[in-house]
């Protein structure tokens, strides 16, 4: 079972893949962890990466779907994975269709969690955080006991720059632009399935679980 969720930042993407990496037993891939374990472990593929993020460029296309191939080839993906955060454009997503087909692979799942924009803007936007402590709170799901304050330690929380309105926004435009066009890219391949990310986030589950039935 191999699985590509999809999603604007912000649609809870990622905790619906780590929910199903835990329960079927197959592993939850980020890209960025991968790229971080190459780096730490020394690989050569790793060392390649790092030169390209030293100098604050993009890895190019072939070189991450490389280190992806290497990951998913490992004993742990034998029955398959979750890919979370990659790919994010078409072009990532055709090097890693025809790498896959010249192993005699493909995906077989690509999840989109679907949310209306403004939706994400004020989940976002209702986020606060504790620099002090790390905690955090959202001020219609989870709120502090005393407003603006943390339970934990009593620091003031804030509203952080990643997720204020504007930068939101100015995030689902990028995503508009570069990954929406995905979804018709695994339509025309027949392994799209939407599910309704603005319900509860065990609704989601309960639907993308169906779909993987």
């Amino acid at each position: 079972m191999k699985i590509i969720m999809l999603g604007a930042p912000g649609a809870g993407k990622g905790t619906q893949a780590k929910m199903i990496a835990e329960k079927y037993g197959i592993p939850h891939i980020s890209t960025g962890d991968i790229f971080r374990a190459n780096i730490k472990n020394g690989t050569q593929l790793g060392m390649e990466a790092k030169q390209y993020m030293d100098k604050g460029l993009l890895v190019p296309d072939e070189l991450t779907v490389k280190i992806l191939l290497d990951r998913v080839a490992q004993d742990d993906c034998k029955k398959g994975y979750v890919l979370d955060g990659f790919p994010r454009t078409i072009p990532q997503a055709e090097v890693l269709d025809k790498a896959l087909t010249e192993l005699g692979d493909k995906i077989d799942y690509a999840i989109d969690v679907d949310v209306p924009d403004e939706n994400i803007v004020r989940r976002m936007g209702g986020r606060r955080a504790c620099l002090s402590c790390g905690a955090t709170y959202h001020i219609e799901h989870v709120p502090p006991k005393k407003e603006g304050i943390c339970d934990t330690c009593g620091q003031e929380l804030v509203l952080r720059d990643d997720d204020k309105p504007e930068t939101v926004q100015n995030r689902l435009n990028v995503y508009h632009e570069q990954t929406q066009p995905l979804i018709e890219f695994y339509q025309a391949k027949g392994v799209l399935k939407t599910v309704d990310g603005t319900v509860d986030m065990k609704d989601v589950f309960t639907a993308i679980t169906e779909i993987l039935k």
